[in-house]
């Protein structure tokens, strides 16, 4: 089974007292103000360092990668450039549990999982946020599972300002207060990007000597050329052709020169001859 999902990403860091709300960021990201040692991180296999901005192809395979210093649930969401909300995690499939240990690093989809990540269209900047808490957190109106077969569940919210909002909700409940320095949020980036189009390959130009495996030519001289002049409009086709120099002599009006390319060696033969000049390709 394959998931098709793009990504969302949002960095954050957290800093200092135990009672401050949640902040949302100019670039509605959530932020913690209040210190805390939860620490979470998230990246994606094209960047492990999480702070680069990757580029993915659609149908290139993707793995996000999270983190903690302390045992705590993470989530994870997907922002997409239309304002797509997806959850990652938790899930119902293999490895799709949340909870993560301190100082361990989880990996998603895990090896050996049955299903992948398969990037997809729209293009553009991609999103994933990361929040962690050391207790679990109420997301039901963020995130539901509509079916008990549902293995990824269906998002309430559209667009990254009205996530920011939910989750300052989710972080910083009325009925239960969770301690302000118990929880973090960090984000990822990537890109889909259209595939560069290759060039296309040169066309080279059908010299009536790559018909034939010996071929001769009988040019008059004229005034101003010779066997130099010759050479030079021959060796300029064979060059086309994907032949290299390996060697040339002459000897007063007669020139030999040898070539090779991958598809074998050509003999080059050009002499003046009764008034007249004698090419022959020999392949």
């Amino acid at each position: 089974m394959k998931k098709l999902l793009t990504l969302s990403a949002l960095t954050a860091t957290l800093a200092a007292t135990a009672s401050a709300a949640p902040v949302i960021s100019a670039q509605s990201i959530i932020v913690n103000p209040v210190q805390n040692n939860v620490n979470v991180r998230v990246w994606t296999n094209k960047d492990t360092s999480g702070t680069r901005t990757p580029n993915y192809f659609p149908g290139e395979r993707i793995q996000i990668s999270t983190s903690v210093d302390q045992d705590a649930y993470v989530y994870l969401f997907n922002v997409d450039p239309e304002g797509k909300v997806d959850l990652i995690l938790p899930n119902r499939y293999s490895g799709g549990q949340n909870y993560l240990k301190a100082n361990t690093t989880k990996v998603f989809p895990p090896a050996g999982a049955g299903f992948t990540f398969d990037i997809a269209t729209p293009y553009g900047l991609n999103k994933v946020l990361a929040l962690a808490s050391r207790t679990p957190l109420n997301i039901d109106q963020i995130a539901q599972f509509k079916t008990q077969q549902s293995g990824f569940a269906t998002s309430s919210v559209q667009g990254q300002q009205q996530l920011a909002q939910a989750l300052s909700i989710v972080v910083n409940p009325v009925a239960q207060p969770i301690p302000q320095n118990s929880w973090d949020s960090a984000t990822a980036f990537y890109n889909v990007a259209q595939r560069p189009v290759a060039a296309p390959a040169p066309v080279r130009p059908a010299y009536p000597w790559t018909q034939v495996r010996t071929w001769r030519s009988y040019t008059p001289y004229t005034q101003g050329t010779n066997v130099v002049t010759v050479y030079q409009n021959y060796n300029t086709q064979l060059t086309d052709q994907g032949y290299r120099l390996v060697s040339r002599n002459q000897r007063g009006d007669n020139l030999y020169a040898t070539y090779r390319s991958n598809s074998g060696t050509a003999q080059l033969l050009i002499r003046l001859v009764n008034g007249q000049f004698e090419v022959r390709i020999t392949r």
